[in-house]
């Protein structure tokens, strides 16, 4: 038992501890600790990409309208809409040589391999090529399911009339003669595989490096419109230049005039949205011989963190938001062409078509209603002469760089690569010919404008791959909140 000296004498000790706990921490919270909450704002802005935001450059749209448009409205239905039969199969060919360089850096991690889908998986209407795509006489075979009946459909042909064969011919002619900012399909090569998009999804394989970085760097500083003594920020190929920012770079940049300046930023998109891919879709374990595939925080910092990359990731990012925009217009324009009652994207499978046709009419519908598209006439507006140049310039250029795909050493990157070039190739075709599509012909085909199904199936999934890119940079922005 304490007697009363010794319990005040407790209290008195205990009463002196608490005093010298709470002054302790009052004054570092008012002292020492006062300096860091000062940087916390300024530290939870660069992590949490908190300056991506506003209106865009060369056009009046702001981030958050592109976020809540995309997220809400069309990213479900584009997400749906690519499950469906007729846009989950690509044909391809992996094999083609590189044009520029001797390349043997094959990637040979198990991740970078392509699984083609064997033909007799593949729907019969697909199969059978673009004829039946505006044929009426199509629908009469329609109930047929199994692809061992594929030689029935030589039938489908031989039911058209002379003159539609007539059509025909002149619609493929009059293909190859068009404007492409991509190279012509290869669909008849002997070595063009139908690839099932779904069972070969685009994600990282473990591919990076000189190999890699080469690819790129040919893209951006061969067919960037870029001056050799003009280095882009980050280069890992350019020569150490200290603690340059890449200002110089950007003061070149805005000189440049507005086509050539879009040009770059609708590359810079698609490399941003493609890193996205990679980052979301990251082999985070492998044991028990079950792969885990989700996002790597460390991985997306590394590319995009203002904090990472001295501020080059919020431009990166918000070029994926203008290259969005770009499509996003494209899908508006080309929305007519697809309304026409004949237009029947074809699979064999009546019941799967209507629904497919419907999906994909309601996706065309929610471009058209968005308020505001980026305004294409601002493009080649100049003297007429210069205009056509700069025109053809900008497509060659494209063109190119759709060709340097085939350069890539890893298959399932090259897969992407190659569908989501052609989609953006295919997009800048729609927006430069708008008088063709006004001048469709409502209850048959024209010889003025059409698309190949490879081109709509291009066209369709990199639209897609750009919305899931916005779609996971929200989910990075919240993982990153919860970290903090």
């Amino acid at each position: 038992m304490l007697n009363a000296t010794q319990t005040l004498g407790l209290l008195v000790l205990l009463l002196s501890l608490f005093c010298a706990h709470f002054s302790r921490g009052w004054f570092q919270n008012n002292g020492k600790s006062k300096s860091p909450e000062k940087q916390t704002p300024d530290s939870q802005d660069q992590s949490c990409l908190c300056h991506l935001t506003g209106v865009l450059d060369d056009c009046f749209c702001d981030i958050e309208s592109i976020d809540v448009f995309n997220n809400f409205k069309i990213y479900p239905y584009i997400r749906k809409l690519t499950e469906r039969d007729f846009f989950r199969y690509y044909k391809v060919n992996l094999k083609r040589p590189c044009p520029f360089w001797p390349n043997d850096d094959h990637c040979s991690i198990k991740d970078c391999h392509v699984e083609p889908c064997p033909e007799s998986k593949v729907p019969v209407g697909i199969k059978s090529g673009n004829y039946n795509k505006f044929s009426q006489a199509a629908s009469s075979i329609s109930d047929m399911r199994e692809c061992e009946q594929v030689h029935e459909l030589g039938a489908v042909n031989s039911t058209l009339s002379n003159q539609s064969k007539e059509a025909f011919a002149d619609w493929a002619h009059h293909d190859d003669a068009q404007d492409h900012f991509c190279g012509l399909d290869d669909e008849m090569s002997p070595d063009a595989e139908y690839v099932d998009l779904l069972l070969n999804p685009e994600r990282y394989t473990g591919y990076k490096g000189p190999s890699a970085w080469r690819v790129w760097n040919s893209i951006y500083e061969e067919n960037c419109f870029k001056p050799r003594s003009v280095y882009r920020p980050l280069n890992p190929l350019a020569p150490s230049r200290g603690d340059d920012d890449g200002e110089v770079f950007y003061k070149w940049l805005e000189g440049l005039c507005l086509e050539k300046r879009v040009f770059y930023r609708l590359i810079s998109g698609l490399h941003s949205s493609i890193n996205i891919h990679l980052c979301a879709e990251y082999l985070l374990d492998e044991s028990w011989g079950k792969s885990i595939w989700g996002p790597n925080m460390h991985e997306f910092r590394q590319r995009f963190d203002p904090a990472e990359t001295k501020g080059e990731g919020t431009r990166r990012l918000k070029n994926l938001y203008f290259l969005y925009l770009i499509e996003l217009r494209a899908l508006s324009k080309v929305a007519p062409y697809f309304e026409r009652s004949f237009i029947n994207l074809y699979t064999g499978n009546s019941q799967e078509d209507s629904t497919t046709k419907e999906l994909l009419l309601h996706v065309l519908n929610e471009t058209k209603a968005f308020p505001m598209h980026f305004d294409e006439s601002s493009m080649f507006a100049g003297h007429k002469i210069e205009s056509k140049t700069l025109k053809e310039e900008f497509r060659l250029h494209f063109k190119n760089i759709s060709r340097i795909m085939d350069c890539v050493g890893c298959s399932k990157c090259r897969l992407w690569g190659t569908l989501q070039t052609q989609g953006l190739g295919t997009a800048l075709r729609i927006l430069f010919s708008e008088k063709e599509i006004k001048d469709l012909p409502e209850n048959s085909p024209s010889k003025g404008f059409q698309l190949t199904r490879q081109e709509i199936v291009a066209l369709l999934n990199g639209f897609a791959r750009l919305s899931t890119s916005i779609k996971e940079l929200h989910n990075f922005r919240t993982l990153l909140k919860d970290q903090r």
